[in-house]
């Protein structure tokens, strides 16, 4: 990559990042600046500005922590914990991980053989696309409950139910994105396999399959993304004690509100390497493919 480009890059996710900090802080003190007039207030304290500026961005139970705060905590709750201790990020993002993995794997087979009968089967794509797109429009805070209650009375605890939310946030962009690059041939290169005497499987595995192959992971992108967050959505209501639902939960409930930012980013890096790493593969599938680097 020349310098040139890799600086095009960076330089705006940079500014970027730069002024959503800067407008954090500006939103720290205003949030929290009431409560803390209240408590010098009480305390018969008079500060300078700079005083209580620095003293509405150190509160231990703020109502917005500033940045500094966060990135405190992400440190020493990734860091200088062991693994293996409930308080450790780490810990509860490898729980997380687990059903998502498990939930994006059967979400994206799930979605592959959808799209593949729908676009062989027309009486599929009438009648099993409109519900497909349906059930999407129904908020998944109240699927989960359900699924997590109607699991249990038969049993069936632990990953599974997560996995199965995270499922049904995963399949439908495969879905969608398979279908259209199944469909993405030409005409022309439909007659060509034609004039070749292919038969069905061939056209199949021969021409719609390799122009699926970019749509596919397009979609796998989003689909990682919403397979973590069905799989975070998924720990609330079960009441597991690990993961970054589970994390969340109890921070909200100690109105711990720095743990829940740290959990937030946690989820965010965590989001950031599934989407990297569904990329990475791409790269590779498409080289192996012939495809030339970008």
């Amino acid at each position: 990559m020349k310098p040139d480009s890799l600086a095009q890059r960076i330089i705006p996710v940079l500014t970027i990042l730069i002024a959503i900090v800067a407008i954090w802080y500006v939103a720290a003190y205003f949030m929290n600046a009431p409560f803390q007039r209240d408590l010098d207030r009480r305390a018969n304290v008079t500060s300078t500005t700079m005083e209580f500026i620095g003293k509405t961005m150190a509160q231990p139970k703020p109502i917005l922590p500033a940045p500094h705060q966060v990135v405190s905590s992400v440190f020493e709750n990734t860091f200088l914990r062991s693994v293996t201790s409930n308080r450790s990020l780490v810990y509860h993002a490898w729980v997380t991980l687990s059903s998502t993995v498990v939930g994006f794997t059967m979400g994206t087979l799930l979605g592959i053989l959808i799209a593949v009968g729908i676009v062989h089967l027309k009486a599929l794509d009438r009648s099993l696309m409109p519900w497909i797109i349906a059930s999407q429009t129904v908020p998944i805070l109240a699927v989960a409950p359900m699924v997590i209650v109607v699991l249990g009375a038969i049993n069936i605890t632990g990953l599974l139910p997560k996995a199965l939310i995270s499922t049904y946030l995963s399949f439908f962009p495969v879905a969608v994105g398979m279908v259209k690059g199944l469909r993405s041939p030409e005409i022309i290169q439909l007659d060509l396999m034609r004039t070749y005497y292919a038969s069905g499987a061939q056209t199949f595995w021969k021409l719609r399959v390799p122009a699926s192959i970019p749509f596919l992971f397009t979609s796998m992108k989003v689909a990682i993304a919403a397979s973590l967050v069905g799989a975070i959505v998924g720990e609330l209501p079960t009441g597991a004690v690990a993961g970054i639902g589970s994390k969340l939960l109890a921070a909200a409930y100690y109105s711990q509100t720095i743990d829940i930012w740290a959990a937030l980013i946690a989820g965010s890096v965590l989001a950031a390497l599934l989407v990297t790493i569904v990329g990475i593969i791409a790269k590779i599938v498409d080289r192996s493919m012939g495809g030339r680097p970008a």
